[in-house]
């Protein structure tokens, strides 16, 4: 159960997710994803971050040298950090655990998603 929004902690009319987190995350990615440099960076850097937690998910029955490549993460993490400044301001996370929630939504579903259903070629044609 949530509670109200008290005047010291506001919440964006953006952030109604009555229809659950994927769709809403779904529903509001292009607000955030309409720059070229954006949607270039996102191609190189979400298998960046699968990379990264799959070489996670394996170090501890392979090699913990896998472990490195949970860099990918960082990386990516780093990079869409940079371009997404130039974007709209996002909806505010509501603590670490909606972070972590949205970070992994975004990479596993909700951009490849995305690009099938043709949002990414529609934001490319439409891109600044």
């Amino acid at each position: 159960m949530t509670s109200p929004a008290s005047p010291a902690s506001p919440v964006s009319p953006d952030d109604d997710r009555h229809d659950g987190l994927l769709a809403w995350q779904h529903r509001l990615y292009a607000n955030n994803h309409s720059l070229r440099a954006t949607l270039v960076v996102h191609l190189f850097t979400v298998p960046l971050f699968w990379l990264g937690c799959v070489s996670l998910a394996v170090a501890p029955f392979t090699s913990p040298w896998c472990a490195l490549g949970g860099l990918g993460l960082l990386v990516a993490l780093v990079l869409e950090g940079r371009v997404h400044k130039r974007e709209r301001a996002p909806v505010p996370f509501r603590g670490p655990g909606d972070f972590v929630a949205r970070l992994f939504v975004e990479h596993w579903v909700t951009f490849p998603r995305w690009v099938l259903n043709g949002g990414f070629g529609k934001a490319w044609r439409a891109a600044k």
